[in-house]
């Protein structure tokens, strides 16, 4: 067991599967103190258990996101029985893949409530415990979706761009009041979560991420750099960097091109399976674990979070580099002469 978060207090909503569920082994095996916070209670006793196997402690808090008040009760709960909490991970989400036209005011809703409102409500029960002590970090794991929409996820995309603008505002508040609370944004790229197996959905084929896919614990591994260096913001990988850098650039350009490649890239090369629940408005059966169905293409490592975490080693090999080839060119100079 590791020891970077020993003895420390860490939240985690959205706990019980995907990103959720790798941040809370993450922080386990770290020797963090887990307090787990989703819907389904038979996943977040097997959440707690891998926590408490890999040597850290865990407490289970079933209940939704989109209710302020349980949030506000389980803040309490966490620091009643442990003291304090150091860190908060909004993580908890639901979507809806679905044209605009077909979508009901209900899913919009509900998509807003969980997505954007569960981190507000996560964010307000953290922020007033962390600003009397004048210490804590937040961090919302957010998405490259924050910045540049694509079709068919139009209630997540904008709940997406809500909890950046959130943020935001959060932030410069908190640097206007000299605070030491942290807060860090996380935009994350295609996960392999099993949120593709229990999203509702109105498209013929199988839900899928757009590739190129990346496994849930390397997000949480960065996800743990965050919440000890707390940057103002993380983009996770290249792929969600050149759909920043495009919105910014070319925002006409990546219109026509999703509008071309948006609805196929969202789907697999099998069909939705007929009358299968979804975990919009109830949870499904069962316990989905961490990963989902597309683990063969999934990557582990994205380049310029590596780099960004790992800057002496990647400093090191570069310095390196340039030292063998220094050597390589004046041993073919010497040859030649």
């Amino acid at each position: 067991m590791g020891s970077r978060f020993a003895g420390k207090v860490v939240v985690v909503t959205g706990a019980s599967s995907g990103v959720g569920r790798a941040c809370a082994r993450a922080f386990a095996a770290e020797g963090a103190i887990v307090a787990l916070i989703a819907r389904s209670e038979e996943a977040l006793e097997n959440a707690a258990a891998e926590a408490r196997a890999l040597g850290g402690e865990a407490m289970v808090l079933p209940l939704d996101v989109s209710d302020s008040s349980a949030v506000e009760r389980a803040a309490s709960e966490v620091e009643e029985r442990f003291g304090k909490i150091d860190i908060w991970v909004n993580n908890a989400m639901v979507t809806v893949l679905s044209p605009i036209s077909q979508m009901t005011a209900d899913e919009f809703r509900r998509v807003t409530e969980v997505t954007y409102l569960g981190y507000v409500y996560g964010t307000l029960s953290a922020l007033s415990r962390m600003r009397a002590r004048d210490e804590g970090t937040i961090i919302q794991i957010g998405s490259a979706l924050a910045y540049r929409s694509i079709p068919l996820q139009s209630a997540y995309c904008a709940a997406k761009a809500a909890v950046r603008g959130f943020t935001d505002s959060l932030r410069t508040e908190l640097l206007h009041d000299g605070s030491n609370v942290r807060v860090s944004m996380l935009q994350l790229p295609a996960v392999n979560t099993p949120q593709f197996h229990v999203v509702r959905t109105r498209m013929p084929m199988h839900p899928m991420p757009v590739p190129p896919i990346y496994t849930p614990e390397m997000i949480a591994d960065a996800t743990l750099w965050a919440a000890e260096h707390a940057p103002r913001e993380m983009v996770i990988a290249g792929s969600a960097l050149k759909a920043i850098i495009g919105q910014k650039l070319f925002p006409g350009f990546i219109d026509r091109y999703l509008a071309r490649i948006g609805y196929e890239s969202q789907q697999a090369d099998f069909p939705v399976e007929p009358g299968r629940p979804d975990n919009l408005f109830e949870t499904t059966p069962g316990d989905h674990g961490a990963s989902g169905e597309f683990g063969e293409t999934a990557k582990s490592i994205a380049p310029q979070v590596f780099a960004r975490m790992h800057p002496v080693m990647v400093a090191s090999a570069g310095t390196g580099l340039v030292v063998g080839v220094s050597a390589l060119v004046a041993g073919l100079v010497k040859r030649r002469n």
